[in-house]
């Protein structure tokens, strides 16, 4: 029964997270046939962190409430409508609309991480966000893929060829739609499974004893007031991990516009080469989150491996700023995303312990909103950045990343050396 709850929450978040994966690497190439700068591009990736940073908090708080379904299912239909208007945009502003109301439907992850606190042990939990960790891995492998197949000019032959010349024409001048509509269409099927395949696991009569619902937006009183609820009531480092959230988020992020501008200034790479530099980073989460994290957990203690995984990731990038040749961009966006792989289940599994297990979506929607905080300051950031130099955005961006070394050592310290290795 539990197998086939993770499977089934794990099948409806790769789904949506494949469409992701699909409009990621398009945006920066997307946006420059509307004109758009650097600082511009990064906006297109902060507006849709922005929306989460406001809306993951009162998701996850609702999900506790009305439960996890019927959240999952206004969030994967929302979405199929903003890859629609995504795949019709006609000028930057609809592009940036799109974004927007993309995020404010973001709601799965936070609400697909507490349906696996729901569902897991403690000692299960982070084997069971990697299952998370693993779908983005899948999205960021096949989404890309599928996005450079999509746009290639032969789709536009193969309908000619059919007969649909005048659909064939529209395709060549707006190659952008195509992806659109197919993120769209596996939006679509993730509400599908949701609907006929989800079970609940929110317990309706233990909702009604929580307090009373608050809009609890990042810029509500409501939510920091949540925040230092939590605080005091888990460990003196639930405070650190939100943080550390935060940090971590905002270098993933800054990573989305800075990276594809590098490689197409420095090294004359083109949106298909940089799919497939994403198709990488995809197959390193998949092999880490969805398969090692297990035995790692079992040899290690979730602080450790937090802790290794910041310190990769740091090195990772900052070493990006020094690559010279693709071969040496792909070694270090291997080191950090291995980094990456190994501190975000463990985080998110060592914030979900901290939580009440009636309020789980509460506190992962509260750590998912300090994410997206991060998420709409590093694109626009690292746009600024590279406008400055295309060099500088990496080396900053580590050293803002090494500040979770020493989070992570704390812990350690703390009580990761005290912590049992799990042994099954």
């Amino acid at each position: 029964m539990k197998k086939g709850r993770l499977f089934t929450v794990f099948f409806v978040v790769l789904i949506d997270l494949i469409g992701f994966g699909i409009v990621l690497p398009l945006l920066p190439f997307y946006g420059s046939e509307f004109g758009a700068t650097a600082i511009t591009i990064g906006l297109l990736y902060s507006i849709f962190s922005f929306a989460q940073l406001i809306f993951s908090p009162i998701w996850g708080s609702l999900s506790d409430r009305i439960g996890r379904r019927p959240i999952m299912l206004i969030s994967t239909l929302g979405s199929m409508v903003a890859y629609i208007i995504f795949g019709l945009a006609g000028s930057l502003g609809v592009l940036l609309f799109s974004r927007l109301l993309a995020g404010v439907m973001g709601g799965s992850i936070s609400t697909a991480q507490a349906y696996i606190a729901d569902v897991t042990t403690t000692e299960e939990r982070a084997r069971g966000m990697g299952l998370i960790g693993a779908a983005f891995g899948i999205g960021f492998v096949l989404g890309p893929v599928l996005a450079a197949a999509l746009i290639n000019p032969s789709f536009a032959g193969f309908f000619a060829n059919l007969g649909y010349a005048d659909f064939a024409a529209w395709l060549e001048a707006n190659k952008y739609a195509l992806p659109g509509f197919f993120a769209a269409f596996l939006s679509f099927c993730s509400f599908l499974w949701v609907f006929f395949r989800l079970e609940e696991t929110v317990d309706k009569e233990r909702a009604k004893s929580l307090p009373k619902f608050k809009i609890g937006g990042v810029f509500t009183k409501t939510f920091w007031e949540r925040l230092s609820d939590n605080k005091a009531k888990g460990s003196a480092f639930f405070g650190m991990l939100v943080f550390a959230a935060f940090i971590l988020s905002f270098g993933q992020s800054n990573l989305y516009s800075a990276f594809p501008l590098f490689s197409e200034a420095i090294l004359g790479m083109d949106a298909q080469q940089v799919s497939l530099q994403f198709f990488y980073i995809g197959i390193i989460a998949v092999i880490i989150q969805g398969g090692l994290i297990r035995p790692l957990t079992r040899m290690f203690s979730e602080e450790k491996i937090f802790l290794t995984g910041n310190i990769l990731m740091a090195i990772g990038m900052a070493l990006i700023g020094l690559s010279t040749e693709v071969w040496m961009l792909t070694m270090f966006l291997g080191l950090m995303a291995v980094g990456h792989s190994l501190n975000l289940p463990t985080m998110n599994s060592l914030i979900s312990k901290e939580a009440d297990p009636a309020q789980v979506g509460t506190v992962m929607g509260t750590a998912q909103g300090l994410s997206g905080l991060g998420r709409t300051i590093g694109p626009t950031w690292g746009g600024f950045l590279f406008g400055i130099s295309p060099f500088i955005p990496f080396f900053v961006t580590g050293a803002v990343i090494a500040i979770t070394i020493w989070i992570g050592a704390r812990i350690v310290a703390g009580r990761g050396s005290a912590a049992e290795v799990p042994t099954g």
